[in-house]
């Protein structure tokens, strides 16, 4: 692994390279690791509207970087309750804190065992690794 690659174990991840933190019946939504670097340095993140409601596994934001414009892509379903602020103004702090700062949203959970279907940090390295 590059040495600042992370995939923390407690969070859960989508094999489209986002990851949910689940906080009760609320989640928080990004891009990993892996994401973040594979683009390079992010200069735009176009969020969803407070209340939009997301679909698991479809696209809910862009972010763009000097390579290329990526869907992002919802791990759970739900209501935003929050867009990162910090993220949309100064996008690269994704490329910095991929998992604290770099956050994208919170979502309230609309399904809490849509979080089955994810992988847990473990399985989400083995999927990078067949890559």
């Amino acid at each position: 692994m590059p040495p600042n690659e992370s995939y923390p174990e407690d969070l859960r991840y989508h094999t489209e390279h986002d990851w949910a933190r689940i906080e009760g019946d609320e989640a928080v939504l990004g891009i990993t690791w892996y994401a973040q670097d594979s683009l390079g340095e992010l200069v735009l993140f176009d969020g969803p509207e407070v209340g939009a409601m997301l679909q698991k596994d479809e696209s809910y934001a862009e972010v763009e970087s000097v390579k290329a414009v990526s869907d992002v892509i919802a791990p759970l379903s739900g209501e935003v309750v929050a867009v990162n602020q910090k993220a949309v103004d100064e996008p690269e702090t994704v490329n910095e804190d991929p998992y604290g700062e770099g956050w994208l949203v919170r979502i309230r959970v609309a399904d809490a065992g849509e979080s089955d279907s994810l992988l847990d940090a473990a399985a989400y390295r083995a999927h990078l690794a067949e890559l």
